[in-house]
């Protein structure tokens, strides 16, 4: 299970793992380690674990929808997604909540069949509309105190991978 914050309630989070029908993830410090390269031409480039991707590959063969949910924006982000197979990237977002509450809705979901993993101010906002949140290892404080899951892995080294591989083995 992933971090140690919470193992007395694995069977109540395990509970919502069983649940969960959407993950919402933010990318800058979740999908890579938050760092941001800058090109001599003003271009972004970003690192991601491939770890991570074949996570995300194995929760959307098993049915669980996966969506991107970045306040900034860029070509790596869009072309990472497409070498994945995510279609749902929103990027450029300033308010995660609505979006997240829009997915959610027109999903026909409740907040209990969606999982929100974030590690920044911003990402409190999708965790209004889940029910399994999550702090990726190294997430603001304020975020970890939210969330229901800590990783131990931090983000853009294989947190999304350590949540995937957890979900999957509970629904197994």
């Amino acid at each position: 299970m992933p971090g140690q914050k919470y193992v007395d309630q694995g069977s109540a989070l395990q509970q919502k793992a069983k649940a969960i029908r959407l993950v919402l993830l933010d990318v800058d410090g979740v999908l890579t380690d938050g760092r941001l390269w800058i090109g001599p031409e003003g271009e972004t480039v970003k690192c991601f674990d491939v770890k991570d991707g074949l996570g995300l590959k194995r929760l959307m063969a098993e049915g669980i929808d996966v969506a991107w949910v970045t306040g900034r924006s860029s070509d790596a982000v869009k072309g990472r997604a497409k070498e994945l197979g995510i279609t749902e990237v929103y990027q450029g977002v300033s308010d995660k909540k609505i979006l997240a509450r829009d997915l959610r809705l027109k999903r026909g979901l409740k907040r209990e069949e969606v999982c929100a993993v974030g590690d920044d101010l911003p990402d409190l906002g999708m965790f209004e509309e889940a029910g399994l949140k999550v702090a990726v290892a190294n997430a603001v404080k304020e975020v970890r105190e939210q969330a229901d899951i800590i990783t131990k892995n931090k983000g853009g080294r294989g947190a999304v991978r350590e949540l995937s591989e957890w979900i999957l083995a509970i629904r197994a």
